[in-house]
């Protein structure tokens, strides 16, 4: 049996990052597009945690409204009063300087303030926040447009966060609701893997000019790369079905220690949200439970088993400087959160070169998430934002299915410790050169 929420299904917002676009305007595109995503949701989704990485989304409602009530309209809005005195104990992620923390774990188990407050919370801070944009001198105005462009990247990442939440939220239910209906794509041939060689050297790698950026992609920095090999497209679920048939899952040589490990005490057999219902794989999507189609990229794995699949296949996890080496002058085209799709969609056409690089799935890679040499934090409680993370991480690329169009870029670095599986992460293979 399948539940529905029987959304209204409108169009997402557009978010004008465009240079032309004012301050205020691209502040506005983003609080609503966060809003956008809970158009289908009932107040009932709203509230549960369905284990202690997921937040609920009305955490993620108030959070991202607290983060411009703490950075910005406390020490930038004259005589500004907070909404609520309570609500930084909440609604505080790690944030240690702000102050303290209600426990993670357990942010479900908070009915109140109930999703109606949230949502006023959220229009008091937006209310605030445009009126100081429009009322602030030059010299205010110059200290809080940084702040304010970190803010707007951070809700997108909590945008995406969201998204994936609530797939983990509603796959839970027996009845496997769907979040937004979509129609099932004709299935079709995939493009044969091909392999792209991309020439070693000496290369810069990180963040350069004045476009946003978080501080763990810089400094711009040099690095030897190898000679390399790079697959032209995102590995499928059928060829990651022949991994399963094939028994990788019990075939220790493929896996490093800490993830065969993982893979027993946890009972793995296929990636997250993938079950054998009546002799067929099906997986859970945000359009509810769908047969596994062959010619999709595969998606929500662990490094343990991406790392163990590359093995399998006899190629390897590329480097994350290998792939922003081979993805930096591509367009920032795919299928991202702005095609509603929810989900990644095959590749389609015969096209040569590499494909598929950003957007559908975070990739992993094979590099350790470590600072960049000279990497300095920001000052503050914002330099709480990514280096403190910088132990037991991997770096992904690319983007995914969830991510914002224009929140992504060559240099970016998503990281998550290598037994995550709940986001959309999937694998591109590389080889070494000659």
């Amino acid at each position: 049996m399948q539940a529905t929420l029987t959304p209204t299904f409108t169009a997402p917002p557009a978010v004008p990052f465009a240079a032309a676009a004012s301050l205020a305007e691209r502040y506005r595109a983003v609080r609503h597009f966060t809003e956008w995503i809970c158009e289908p949701l009932v107040p009932e989704d709203y509230v549960i945690q369905s284990m202690p990485d997921v937040s609920p989304a009305k955490w993620h409602l108030a959070h991202t409204s607290w983060f411009f009530e703490t950075f910005l309209l406390k020490p930038y809005f004259k005589g500004y009063r907070e909404y609520h005195a309570q609500f930084s104990y909440l609604f505080n992620s790690y944030y240690v300087q702000v102050g303290e923390r209600h426990c993670r774990p357990k942010r479900g188990l908070i009915s109140r303030p109930t999703v109606s407050e949230v949502y006023q919370y959220r229009a008091f801070i937006d209310e605030h926040m445009l009126a100081l944009i429009d009322t602030a001198d030059e010299a205010t105005r110059a200290a809080i447009a940084p702040l304010i462009e970190i803010g707007m990247h951070h809700e997108q990442q909590h945008q995406e966060l969201m998204v994936t939440d609530i797939k983990h939220v509603l796959s839970i239910n027996p009845l496997y609701p769907a979040y937004r209906e979509q129609p099932v794509r004709p299935r079709q041939p995939v493009p044969a893997m091909q392999w792209v060689q991309v020439e070693g050297g000496l290369y810069e790698f990180g963040h350069v000019g004045e476009a946003f950026h978080f501080d763990n992609e810089e400094p711009r920095h040099q690095a030897f790369v190898r000679p390399f090999k790079l697959a032209s497209r995102l590995v499928t679920n059928g060829e990651y079905l022949a991994f399963i048939e094939d028994g990788g899952y019990e075939q220790i040589p493929h896996w490093l220690s800490l993830g065969i490990a993982t893979v027993q005490a946890q009972g793995w057999y296929a990636p997250e949200y993938w079950e054998k219902l009546d002799g067929r794989w099906q997986q859970f999507t945000l359009s509810g439970l769908r047969d596994v189609a062959p010619d999709e990229p595969v998606t929500h794995l662990s490094y343990f088993e991406a790392d163990a699949y590359a093995r399998w296949a006899g190629a390897r996890l590329p480097t994350e400087f290998e792939w922003e080496l081979a993805g930096r002058d591509l367009p920032r085209q795919g299928n991202f959160v702005e095609a509603a799709n929810f989900h990644p969609v095959p590749l389609t056409g015969a096209e040569g070169g590499l494909q598929q690089m950003y957007g559908d799935v975070w990739e992993w890679t094979r590099s350790s998430y470590a600072p960049y040499p000279g990497y300095q934090p920001a000052p503050g409680a914002l330099g709480e934002y990514n280096g403190k993370f910088m132990c037991n991480q991997y770096v992904l690329r690319g983007g995914s299915c969830a991510t914002s169009q224009t929140h992504i870029r060559p240099t970016y670095r998503n990281f998550f410790p290598p037994d995550a599986r709940w986001q959309f992460m999937g694998l591109r293979l590389a080889q070494d050169a000659g």
